[in-house]
């Protein structure tokens, strides 16, 4: 060590701005490890000679040029350099990705990070991701052998787009192939295409190549009317608002919880759907001139304010299409039911919703399930305020009352009314 250690001396190399990286050879690399790296790693607490330092440590000291000489001049991972050069045969430390290619585990650990940081997202979450991308980089390396995902979507990269798509849809292939669960897929899918997009934002790719597939697969569980579909809880609900961000999102939400919409209705509505100027006596609706079973109208029990305030937001857009969730592609047309999953999903990381409720991961049908769970349980609340009527009367019940004295237009009165404030408490504001 000794003698590594005077070597690294005559270089005169102090810190990892003293080194000219990419003008070393293998030997001096070994001597800039010692010289230069070992003791930034000491400083924060690991073994140079038993912790290998992953690559998000690597980044955050400054140590790219490392990796850069390592890849570009001496053909080799970091891995390689640590297990063929410095002699190390230990565990790695740190997660073991499904590839050793230095750059996309890079780039996977910027995204992670990132989510880290600039989102907020805890521990568990950046476990949960890091796990579905890695179930897409084994379905990458095996459909495609190679564990470069980074090199294909490069912005000077000389692989064609086309076959950068490709590659990516022959991983999804694969996994849509090998797992039974369509949510397993979609939130898969959510985690690979966030990252590719990461990528771009950052100018490491030019193209998001899994950009659009949830209009290729068929990743659905079923019906959306599904009776054993859980149900949200109030607490749910508000978790989901209070994480929304934007006008969209607490839209998105409202559709969902406040309203009983199917994802496809959501990700479809049009402004002329919405009835709003009607009379006193009467509730806003959206009009729904073919709908699952049928035409029909949905009454607009709360939220009117959010939905007024989003028709104001387009009001000036002289190439509105007038859906309110309009495709981000700017190809005209509204998004895919797939892309309310998806919106829904991510909304229910950041919103903190449980893994799994009664047994199922968190869906926007259980939204749906909420509002007719809501709806259904004010037909008892209706019934329990008339027992007392009912024994005043002599009535046998309190359905006698409801069927015989109480008109049609009252019972709904008072059902809508219960509806409103339940929903006023879900979403934590004023009934309106």
């Amino acid at each position: 060590m000794s003698d590594t250690t005077a070597s690294a001396t005559d270089h005169g190399w102090e810190d990892v701005d003293d080194v000219s990286w990419t003008l070393l050879d293998r030997e001096e690399l070994v001597d800039a490890y010692w010289a230069v790296v070992a003791p930034v790693m000491e400083a924060d607490g690991l073994d140079p000679e038993e912790e290998k330092p992953t690559h998000s440590w690597l980044r955050d000291h400054d140590l790219r040029p490392l990796l850069y000489a390592l890849r570009e001049y001496h053909d080799r991972t970091f891995t390689e350099f640590w297990r063929e050069d410095l002699g190390f045969d230990v565990e790695e430390s740190g997660y073991a990705w499904a590839t050793d290619h230095d750059r996309t585990i890079e780039a996977l650990e910027s995204f992670l990070t990132s989510r880290r940081e600039r989102k907020g997202l805890a521990d568990s979450s950046i476990d949960t991701l890091r796990y579905r991308l890695n179930r897409y980089i084994r379905a990458y390396q095996s459909g495609n052998e190679s564990g470069d995902l980074v090199t294909p979507v490069a912005r000077d990269s000389e692989t064609p787009p086309y076959e950068a798509v490709d590659a990516c849809w022959a991983a999804f292939d694969r996994l849509h192939a090998e797992l039974d669960g369509g949510q397993t897929k979609r939130r898969i899918h959510l985690a690979v295409s966030n990252w590719y997009a990461h990528l771009v934002r950052r100018k490491w790719a030019a193209v998001n190549p899994a950009d659009g597939l949830d209009d290729e697969f068929d990743w659905s569980n079923g019906s959306d009317d599904d009776a054993n579909t859980p149900c949200l809880s109030t607490d749910h609900v508000r978790s989901l608002y209070q994480a929304a961000t934007d006008q969209e999102e607490h839209l998105l939400v409202l559709a969902l919880c406040a309203w009983g919409l199917r994802p496809n209705e959501v990700a479809s509505l049009r402004a002329r759907q919405f009835v709003l100027d009607v009379a006193d006596d009467k509730v806003p609706y959206i009009d729904f001139e073919e709908r699952k079973n049928g035409p029909g109208e949905v009454s607009l029990l709360y939220g009117q304010d959010v939905l007024e305030d989003r028709l104001a937001a387009f009001a000036d857009h002289d190439d509105w299409d007038g859906y309110l969730f309009p495709s981000p592609q700017g190809s005209g047309g509204p998004i895919s039911r797939w892309t309310v999953w998806n919106r829904f999903t991510q909304l229910a990381d950041r919103a903190g919703l449980p893994d799994e409720i009664d047994g199922v991961s968190p869906a926007p049908k259980m939204g749906r399930r909420f509002w007719y769970d809501t709806y259904s349980s004010s037909l008892d609340v209706v019934l329990r305020s008339l027992d007392e009527i009912a024994t005043e009367q002599g009535s046998a019940s309190a359905d006698i009352v409801l069927q015989n004295y109480l008109s049609d237009s009252r019972a709904r009165k008072l059902r809508r009314k219960y509806m409103r404030d339940q929903l006023a408490a879900a979403f934590e504001t004023e009934g309106k």
